[in-house]
């Protein structure tokens, strides 16, 4: 067996072919046979729990208390700041589910090869990464391109005019619902992606400018001829950080979110997706993706490894591609259901970055000009999660997201003209704002909103149309100190 193992004391991560790197904290001795086809060798994790059994996190709470409204993520919430803020198992996970959290960190971080190969094959014939990490850097967001580099952390979704069988997006002939833009030796990609933009100025109210970016995209050098109608959203890839305790708000509290009265009342109320998912074979409240067109983790992980990477599994064993090759043909799964299992449980056990400066007379100025403006109507502050069996770090705590994980029409400016479920062209998930303000920290970048033009978070205001406009009107009449209040606290997230 080609084993994939931690080492707690020595911090380092090694394969049995002898290559090492940094492994992150918290982490247990575990062994996991990734080419295994069926679960988990159980026997392997419970010989591991005790050394597991320490605190997910090593960072802890600074002395002299916390301010309740710091506690981001409740229970989930880690004290830390730095480049790996996004990516620490919550502090109350511990035993086998941080020992699977532990596997799933190896295998989010491991890149695919083209099969045969002895240890992570699968990597699909046409392809947008080799890892999930590469989407993700250090757990975080995504970006687009720089002129002149490949896409690396940005995808194409694409479908054709109509609906599919349960409702979503209906694929386009010969290139699916995605575009894959790299592609195994001998191929070639399903077409090349060009990114230009152009310049918008923006004038507020007290004289000041701002330029935002107006993003052009080309479809070129299509493997073959574009359907007629292909309709394109260009999207980078969102953090992974608390989308456990996302899981957990129970549906119904999002559904009342949609009738809450002051939203209502100013016309900016939201309303739910409802989306096909596979892992039970029905109809569910969505809740991840930009659009809210996922209804579960499970879902979410194993539609990534298929799209993004062409795993696939046994909730889709399709590989994402019709050409009459070899490789798009029919196959055994490529991941196994643990594989599926242990990735879902990383991303759902990782902790949420605690606020920082709350106390600050700036930091509470700008909270109250976000709320004064209307901003919160929508990116909700608090919400409460649910019971979850076996997770009581998740089960029962006050979290603060910031989104009400509905959907909100955007206007014209941001709108891809694709609809996705019940979602509009125009419409997207108001985006979580916890974490917000370490992006430049843990990512190297600063590009926000779906398809990160936004290189700054007044511009991501700026862009905001639709439902969104009477919030962004009210930052425009903001003096340049009520603004910078406003980032303030925004930063402080």
């Amino acid at each position: 067996m080609h084993a994939l193992w931690y080492h707690r004391s020595a911090r380092r991560f090694r394969t049995a072919g002898g290559r090492s790197r940094p492994a992150g904290p918290g982490r247990a001795a575990v062994i996991v046979d990734f080419r295994e086809r069926t679960t988990i060798r159980r026997a392997a994790l419970i010989s591991l729990v005790a050394l597991a059994a320490c605190r997910g996190a090593d960072a802890v709470r600074p002395a002299g208390g916390v301010e309740p409204e710091a506690m981001s993520g409740g229970a989930m919430t880690v004290f830390d700041s730095s480049a790996r803020a996004f990516g620490l198992p919550g502090p109350g996970v511990a035993g086998a589910e941080l020992a699977e959290h532990a596997a799933g960190d190896d295998a989010f971080e491991v890149p695919f090869v083209l099969a045969p190969a002895p240890v992570h094959p699968g990597l699909g014939p046409r392809f947008d990464n080799e890892s999930c990490a590469g989407c993700h850097r250090n757990d975080g967001r995504g970006r687009p391109p720089a002129p002149g580099e490949p896409v690396a952390s940005m995808l194409f979704r694409v479908s054709v005019p109509g609906a599919n069988t349960h409702g979503g997006p209906l694929a386009a002939p010969g290139f699916g619902t995605q575009l894959e833009l790299r592609a195994a030796p001998g191929l070639v990609p399903v077409a090349v992606m060009a990114l230009q933009y152009s310049d918008s100025v923006v004038s507020l109210a007290d004289g000041a400018a701002d330029t935002l970016r107006v993003p052009h995209y080309a479809i070129g050098a299509p493997y073959r001829a574009l359907p007629a109608g292909l309709m394109l959203s260009p999207r980078v890839a969102p953090p992974n950080f608390g989308l456990g305790l996302l899981e957990a708000v129970p549906a119904s509290a999002i559904e009342a979110l949609a009738r809450a009265p002051a939203a209502v009342a100013a016309g900016v109320a939201g309303r739910a997706n409802y989306v096909w998912d596979p892992t039970v074979q029905q109809t569910v409240l969505g809740r991840f993706g930009l659009k809210a067109n996922v209804g579960s983790l499970l879902e979410q992980t194993a539609r990534a490894l298929n799209q993004d990477i062409g795993i696939t599994s046994s909730l889709f064993p399709v590989e994402p591609c019709d050409d009459p090759i070899p490789g798009c043909a029919p196959h055994a799964f490529d991941a196994p259901d643990s594989l599926l299992r242990v990735l879902t449980a990383y991303v759902r056990t990782l902790g949420v970055p605690a606020r920082r400066g709350v106390a600050a007379a700036a930091v509470r100025r700008g909270q109250a000009l976000f709320a004064s403006a209307g901003c919160a109507l929508c990116h909700v502050p608090t919400l409460e999660t649910g019971a979850v069996a076996g997770s009581p770090e998740l089960s029962g705590q006050t979290i603060h997201p910031y989104t009400d994980l509905l959907l909100h029409d955007m206007g014209p400016g941001l709108a891809d003209g694709r609809p996705d479920y019940l979602a509009s062209g125009a419409e997207w998930r108001t985006p979580p704002l916890w974490g917000i303000g370490l992006t430049a920290t843990v990512n190297g970048n600063v590009n926000f909103l779906h398809d990160g033009r936004a290189r700054t978070l007044l511009e991501a205001i700026l862009w905001h149309g639709g439902q969104g406009a009477a919030a962004r009107d009210a930052v425009r009449r903001m003096s340049k100190a009520d603004r910078d209040a406003l980032i303030a606290f925004l930063m402080s997230l």
